[in-house]
């Protein structure tokens, strides 16, 4: 473990699998705190809490739905309550639910938006309340590369992520004064569970547009995330890092 995000607090939304996962173990290895939030996923949670305590770290999980206001406002006031604050918000708590235009339901839409962006929007309000009465805090959106290039079958998926980067900078223009830094990651193709199930055909096409030549590791999109949430990006807020391989460049 090293001692560069000792003392702070941090709650990672979707943090029992995949990238929400990864995200969590890094944070813990470099000294935070870490809330483990999930909705769904409780033993992977618990497996996650275990694993960072192991390693001799601080960790809790917390279920909450985070497209829900009032969950969203429970959640924050529990932490506040026993941990004093949150210093570092990562929300990256997301869903697909794939389909061309014309075949795609107005229900598959807005899950989609609730879960990406709405739950994204009612973190950073309750969390930017609670950092402005320190006057410091960072937070992280993961959007995606999508919401950068579009992809077609993915319309709902891209809006959502499109929209996470919007609110990124937007909330990164009002918060600054405060010494709350916002920025976001987009991920290229990791292997997730939502890649798990692609076929070998299509993972190698995705593989032969990366310049670099394989998938991202969840541990790549981590690192990204700690960079940001520590003292070393200081001076960097309302940007999108593309941690993707140069596969959108």
């Amino acid at each position: 473990m090293t001692a560069q995000l000792e003392d702070k607090i941090a709650l990672v939304t979707g943090g029992g699998r995949g990238i929400g996962r990864a995200i969590c173990l890094e944070l813990a290895a470099r000294g935070a705190t870490v809330i483990v939030n999930y909705k769904s996923s409780a033993a992977a949670a618990a497996e996650v809490v275990t694993q960072i305590k192991a390693a001799g770290g601080l960790a809790k999980s917390l279920q909450t739905d985070v497209s829900d206001a009032d969950q969203v406002a429970a959640m924050f006031k529990a932490i506040v309550s026993e941990f004093g604050t949150v210093d570092i918000l990562v929300n990256n708590a997301g869903m697909t639910r794939d389909n061309v235009i014309m075949m795609m339901k107005p229900a598959d839409f807005d899950v989609v938006i609730e879960t990406n962006l709405r739950s994204c929007w009612l973190c950073c309000k309750t969390a930017a309340r609670t950092m402005m009465r320190k006057r410091k805090g960072s937070i992280i959106n993961i959007t995606s590369v999508v919401g950068i290039a579009g992809n077609g079958g993915q319309t709902n998926y891209a809006a959502s992520k499109a929209g996470i980067i919007g609110l990124t900078k937007s909330l990164a223009k009002e918060v600054a004064a405060r010494g709350i830094r916002v920025n976001a990651v987009a991920p290229g193709f990791v292997e997730t569970d939502m890649t798990a199930d692609l076929t070998d055909d299509i993972k190698e096409k995705a593989i032969e547009a990366i310049p670099l030549g394989r998938m991202g590791a969840p541990e790549d999109i981590a690192k990204a995330v700690a960079f940001l949430a520590s003292d070393d990006a200081a001076y960097i807020t309302g940007q999108t890092l593309v941690v993707d391989g140069g596969m959108v460049m």
